[in-house]
């Protein structure tokens, strides 16, 4: 959870994040709320958010398909989307990328995982394809939503981050 924790340290102390796909809590949301800040799952599985409801309940928790959360109508500091993009068909992807630039704040952090090539394989999770847009799409579509893409790493596992920012302001640069 190094990825995570050093990606919470751009954001305000004590400030509100959104867990997109949260399921149970563990191991992001129990990494963001020791580290003190608000956290807010959504998740469209039932079970999955009884048990991040259970485990942390004093942070809400929305069963809903991630890009029709209405969370996504409030503020936050931070989202982060960790093994769920890929899951989403690519329109789907872009619409999830447009409402989260809506909803971060001035200054906000989003951190997403998928591959860094264009891809598509069988998930062996869900049983579904798996698409990944690629680097230079993701790029395209963050940007065209006014979100910088500020960086990206790949860990020892192969997992590829993609870390973006929204403008602190009018005429910032994130």
């Amino acid at each position: 959870m190094s990825t995570v924790r050093d990606w919470a340290g751009s954001l305000p102390r004590g400030g509100s994040v959104l867990d997109l796909g949260c399921g149970a809590g563990v191991p992001v949301a129990r990494a963001l709320i020791d580290a003190g800040f608000a956290v807010h799952g959504v998740d469209a599985s039932p079970a999955m958010i009884a048990a991040f409801r259970a485990r942390f309940p004093g942070s809400p928790a929305e069963c809903s398909a991630v890009e029709d959360a209405q969370f996504l109508r409030r503020s936050f500091d931070g989202a982060i989307a960790w093994g769920l993009m890929f899951l989403l068909q690519p329109a789907t992807q872009r619409e999830l990328i447009r409402r989260v630039a809506l909803s971060l704040a001035p200054g906000g952090r989003f951190l997403f995982t998928a591959p860094d090539e264009a891809c598509e394989w069988p998930d062996n999770l869900t049983g579904r394809t798996s698409v990944s847009l690629g680097s230079a799409a993701y790029r395209r579509a963050l940007e065209s939503e006014g979100l910088a893409l500020v960086g990206e790493a790949e860990d020892e596992g192969q997992n590829h981050y993609y870390f973006a920012s929204k403008p602190a302001g009018p005429g910032a640069a994130g």
